[in-house]
């Protein structure tokens, strides 16, 4: 873990979304230096699945050494925004520091991506990020600190990340394209960076997204928080970044990062955008014309399931089934399998005691998977994980997301036995 210094002492630091999750982490830890923290959030009531609101994380940053102003705010609000950062000055001088966390997340395809979720996603992620900004420079140009931390990705230009939520993927390099383009502005007056996680982090929100049993894969807000902090440690000259958590904290001297992970040992979850994975991303790449700077030699060719491996994999997970498992995942997967052995078939794990079989389910299906029958086998014998087949296009994905990702936790559950 990164060491507090004091350097925040006195810093306002105006965070989005800071009620919870990873927002609430890095107010946490300026908090902890004597730092005025603006919460700019809209919670002002607990979700039943989010717990947290602007007021309960104004007690958690006083009880450990910091000024919390709560300020109920929705980024697509400019008006909430400009009163927040009003309220801001008003109260503590100044604003010295921004981080744009504020974000909406659907990682549904083109055809599955509602209207108004698309909206909601560029109004929060993009237009969020540009007004919260555009708001605070006045006063960020007036500071001796002077950041601006967008909590977005690299923009990594691989279709890959592309095809299976376009929405979602624009909306992020939205916040990006802010840091690209606000860094070279404001160049001298106002650093601006991104940060992005290496891996998955756990938060209420990917509890939602990904079912119980993800935060295994998981590392801890904290890893995000100590992050932005060394970021913030930086002067103006460092603009125009696309941090990534470990590296800057390597770079701070962190050498064991177990102490971040939810499970040390565990097996952990690659983020969205990193092209981390070169095997299945240089074929996508290569397809396209680009040559990546990863190139490896070329892996030796995986030997094709045989007759009926998919058969019997049906046949290891029904013996695999029990109430526990129907009632912890309350859904049905219907699987379209091409190549060799293919068809149609589903896993019921809604009725009681579950079911599978070749063929159409007796009730409609609340996830559509589409993938090859090798790939298939694959992902139960635990060669393939889930989450990387669908991100490297092997997998695709119609109906409801956080029932296809509990399937990830199903899977390691079965493994041993296939």
């Amino acid at each position: 873990m990164l060491p507090n210094t004091g350097r925040l002492a006195g810093c306002t630091v105006f965070i989005t979304g800071a009620s919870r999750g990873i927002g609430k982490a890095i107010a946490l830890k300026a908090a902890k230096d004597g730092a005025n923290i603006v919460i700019a959030a809209k919670t002002t009531h607990p979700h039943p699945k989010l717990p947290g609101t602007i007021y309960t994380a104004a007690e958690e940053i006083e009880a450990v050494g910091g000024k919390a102003l709560p300020c109920i705010v929705d980024v697509r609000d400019e008006q909430q925004i400009s009163d927040a950062v009003e309220k801001a000055v008003e109260k503590f001088g100044g604003i010295d520091i921004l981080v744009n966390n504020a974000s909406a997340i659907s990682l549904t395809n083109t055809l599955e991506t509602p209207t108004k979720r698309m909206d909601l996603m560029m109004s929060v992620n993009t237009r969020g990020t540009y007004l919260a900004s555009k708001a605070c420079i006045p006063y960020l140009k007036k500071s001796k600190v002077a950041h601006i931390l967008n909590l977005s990705p690299p923009l990594n230009l691989n279709p890959i990340w592309f095809k299976q939520h376009c929405a979602y993927t624009i909306a992020k390099y939205g916040m990006s394209m802010c840091v690209l383009g606000m860094a070279e502005e404001f160049k001298g007056e106002i650093a601006v960076n991104a940060l992005w996680p290496k891996t998955a982090i756990h938060t209420a929100a990917m509890d939602m997204l990904g079912g119980s049993g993800i935060e295994s894969q998981c590392r801890k807000v904290d890893i995000i928080a100590d992050a932005a902090y060394a970021i913030f440690k930086k002067p103006k000259s460092f603009t125009g970044n696309f941090v990534i958590d470990e590296n800057i904290l390597k770079e701070e001297g962190i050498k064991n990062f177990d102490a971040y992970a939810i499970k040390p040992g565990h097996t952990l979850l690659p983020d969205f955008f990193l092209d981390e994975y070169p095997e299945p991303i240089t074929k996508k790449m290569e397809s396209t014309g680009a040559v990546p700077e990863f190139k490896e030699e070329k892996p030796q060719p995986q030997p094709k399931p045989h007759l009926g491996a998919v058969e019997e994999t049906f046949r290891i997970v029904k013996d695999s089934l029990s109430d526990d498992v129907v009632k912890a995942t309350q859904g049905i997967y219907l699987f379209e399998l091409s190549g060799e052995d293919g068809g149609t078939w589903f896993l019921d794990l809604k009725s009681k005691g579950g079911n599978v079989g070749y063929g159409e389910p007796s009730n409609r299906a609340d996830v559509v998977m589409s993938m090859s029958t090798d790939d298939f086998v694959k992902m139960f014998s635990g060669k393939l994980k889930p989450t990387m087949a669908f991100m490297s296009g092997k997998l695709k994905i119609k109906g409801n997301m956080a029932l296809a990702m509990k399937l990830e936790k199903l899977v390691s559950q079965m493994n041993a036995r296939l």
